[in-house]
């Protein structure tokens, strides 16, 4: 299984997770390997080419499947490439601030930017990632021009956001959450409309004052190389949608602020036809490129 993140970040807990759970399921030892850089894409492209044997997984996600296609001339092509096997659920992200931010909420922070165009940063997991273009679409949204300051994965990108060296970001649930109850951060709200059974204390920032069309919920699942013979992924959909059922497995997902929806080959290929059609327009209409 190619994991295209560092150890820790959520993608890599979740590739470890249906990992774990296809190794007992197959009787057959799946190795996750960490292959990160450029925002997903060197992982990503290396899964791409490989045979499509069965041999090789990936540990999908939002950012360099759904997002930097529609952003930068990418090394492998999502549609051609790759075949959808199973997507686990949907999660919001949180815009968060470092604690010493002189704002309140998430209005005053949109003031407070609005009015010193240039002056703060934002970070993220890497040019072109989810994190990034999460952020990117936000600020055009909101009407604010800060700073992007990219870093080599979440853990580098969030450790820079606790040290005050940037101002604010957007992260997972699950790298975010205990920060945010220790008042180590802050968290202004969630990126998706509907608000999250998880942490029914953050609002989403549509309706926290945010520009009320954002909407963007991260997601994860596992793909393999196109051509892969449809028996091995009638297999692995089998074996992860009755995984994912179990509740101690649903337990450990929703531990990340997941909410657990497999789904299969077709439905997973709708939800990445849905997001290109989406945010495709909002992009291009807003004109972020990362070349």
């Amino acid at each position: 299984m190619v994991i295209p993140w560092p150890p820790g970040q959520s993608t890599d807990v979740q590739g470890r997770l249906i990992a774990q759970l296809l190794s007992e399921r197959l009787s057959q030892t799946v190795v996750p390997e960490n292959r990160p850089g450029a925002g997903g894409q060197i992982g990503t492209n290396a899964a791409a080419k490989a045979a499509p044997d069965g041999y090789t997984l990936l540990a999908a996600s939002i950012g360099p499947i759904s997002f930097q296609p529609l952003v930068s001339r990418t090394s492998y092509d999502v549609e051609r490439e790759f075949a959808p096997v199973a997507s686990y659920g949907i999660a919001p992200y949180v815009l968060l601030a470092r604690r010493d931010l002189p704002v309140t909420d998430l209005r005053s922070f949109i003031t407070l930017l609005r009015a010193n165009p240039g002056k703060y940063t934002y970070n993220s997991s890497g040019v072109g990632g989810s994190q990034h273009l999460l952020g990117a679409v936000f600020n055009a949204m909101a009407g604010i021009e800060a700073l992007h300051i990219p870093f080599l994965g979440s853990a580098p990108a969030l450790s820079a956001l606790l040290g005050g060296q940037v101002d604010y970001g957007v992260d997972t649930l699950a790298a975010a959450l205990k920060l945010v109850q220790e008042g180590q951060l802050r968290a202004l709200g969630l990126t998706t409309a509907q608000p999250s059974r998880f942490v029914p204390s953050i609002p989403p920032i549509a309706a926290a004052g945010g520009p009320p069309d954002y909407d963007i919920g991260g997601w994860n699942g596992l793909m393999v190389p196109a051509g892969t013979a449809q028996p091995i992924i009638d297999r692995l959909v089998t074996e992860v949608q009755q995984g994912l059922a179990t509740p101690a497995l649903r337990k450990q997902f929703e531990a990340l602020g997941i909410e657990v929806e497999a789904r299969g080959p077709d439905d997973f290929r709708d939800l990445l036809q849905q997001l290109r059609e989406k945010f495709g327009s909002v992009i291009r209409q807003l004109g972020i490129r990362v070349d």
